[in-house]
């Protein structure tokens, strides 16, 4: 499974950047205002230059005309744009037109397996389906998950990742590997939250504390002594 981070705050990016556990990077309009980044593009083009793989910019328009001029624009900041694109009508004619252009879609706002369908038609490259908010409403977001897996599978011309979105917690992430889903786009304090186990925490303390009474240090690099030669 591929981790994508859902925030548009660079800090955060650029921190998890450095694990070496990032695929891809998805923002949305809620997630830029956060960022309180006054320059959209910019913001976008730095993203992009910190993580090597896709990253999701979405159009801000709903109409067919505007929305494609945006995402023709988008896809211009870097290569690595996803441009994102609501699952609407218009949205799906302008993932269709992009992605004959070999530009990437994340097709995003799906709460249904039929939408899902429609979203493998029009050659997104990414469905966003949102499993916290189905959740929130007392849907199943992971069985949606399961449905759209299943029907995927069915049909090997749909080339459509399934990109898990509005994960809430760490099992959402579990569930939806154990599915076989392609990308989870989590934000990042959940990504931080997969590290966490109590018994990790108890191992390590033990293995600090008994370390500490052998009275021992392992050098560093810049302090290791280089080995004398037997030879003379």
């Amino acid at each position: 499974m591929k981790f994508f981070v859902d925030t548009a705050d660079l800090n955060e990016i650029k921190d998890l950047a450095a694990t070496g556990l990032l695929d891809g990077v998805t923002t949305n309009p809620s997630l830029v205002a956060k960022s309180g980044h006054s320059d959209f593009v910019s913001l976008i083009r730095e993203i992009a230059s910190v993580v090597p793989g896709p990253v999701s910019a979405e159009v801000a328009a709903t109409d067919y005309d505007t929305m494609l001029a945006e995402g023709l624009y988008l896809a211009k900041i870097a290569k690595n744009i996803a441009v994102k694109v609501p699952l609407t009508p218009a949205g799906l004619k302008v993932c269709k037109h992009l992605s004959q252009q070999g530009t990437m879609v994340n097709v995003t706002l799906c709460f249904s397996a039929a939408q899902a369908i429609l979203a493998a038609k029009a050659g997104a490259t990414f469905v966003s389906p949102f499993v916290g908010r189905l959740d929130d409403i007392g849907e199943s977001g992971m069985q949606l998950i399961s449905d759209i897996c299943t029907i995927y599978s069915a049909y090997p011309e749909f080339n459509t990742q399934i990109l898990v979105a509005s994960v809430r917690s760490p099992m959402h992430v579990v569930e939806a590997a154990k599915m076989g889903a392609d990308v989870a786009t989590i934000p990042p304090a959940v990504i931080r939250q997969l590290f966490s186990h109590p018994l990790t925490d108890k191992g390590l303390a033990q293995f600090v504390a008994d370390w500490a009474k052998t009275g021992q240090t392992i050098p560093t690099a810049g302090n290791v002594q280089p080995l004398k030669s037997s030879r003379t």
